[in-house]
């Protein structure tokens, strides 16, 4: 390349201000040189290499640019099957746990509201104590289950009913049942 911008270089700034026979002829002995060992590679990221074995390569693997090794593909981390883990503050079980109770908890508090006109401190001390810790268990032991297999709610929801659909769920249903109880505790009577 460097010879080749001399060249031109001497070609225009030839004495005679014009090109003369002997620049003309060392152009052309640079530029159109016979059996000069080039070759042309288009190098696709992502994917190996193919060369196609009909067209011989004339240049040596020196030459060749070098691809970087590609990362090695990132594997999901093993999830912990350990209670403690499980029930750790940001662990993958209270706040699921806790929007299934509070799901329930809401939809069973208006549902004997209707029916029985009764506030919820008032189920809660006609006898809601026991269906509350009955439920708790039930479904605490429910949810634990998959989770000690390894199985999380994040790898089985699909569509409409995602995993995050329920904990947006059970967050506006555990705020629905504190706001319920408080709105019931401020006008001392039921809410429908």
């Amino acid at each position: 390349m460097a010879t080749a911008s001399l060249n031109m270089q001497s070609v225009f700034a030839a004495p005679s201000g014009g090109l003369s026979s002997r620049n003309i002829r060392n152009t052309n002995q640079i530029f159109f040189k016979r059996n000069a060992p080039v070759g042309v590679r288009c190098m696709a990221q992502g994917g190996p290499i193919k060369e196609d074995p009909s067209v011989p390569s004339t240049s040596t693997s020196a030459t060749q640019p070098q691809m970087p090794p590609s990362p090695p593909p990132v594997s999901k981390p093993k999830v912990s099957t350990k209670f403690r883990d499980l029930l750790a503050f940001s662990g993958p079980a209270p706040e699921r746990i806790n929007g299934r109770l509070a799901m329930v908890g809401f939809v069973a508090a208006i549902a004997v509201e209707l029916s029985k006109g009764e506030n919820v401190l008032a189920q809660i001390s006609d006898g809601g104590v026991g269906w509350f810790l009955g439920t708790t268990a039930l479904l605490t032991m429910a949810s634990m289950i998959p989770l000690f297999q390894g199985i999380r709610a994040e790898a089985k929801s699909k569509g409409f009913m995602t995993s995050d659909a329920e904990l947006w769920n059970g967050r506006f249903a555990m705020l629905g049942l504190v706001a319920l109880a408080f709105t019931e505790y401020v006008t001392g009577g039921t809410l429908v």
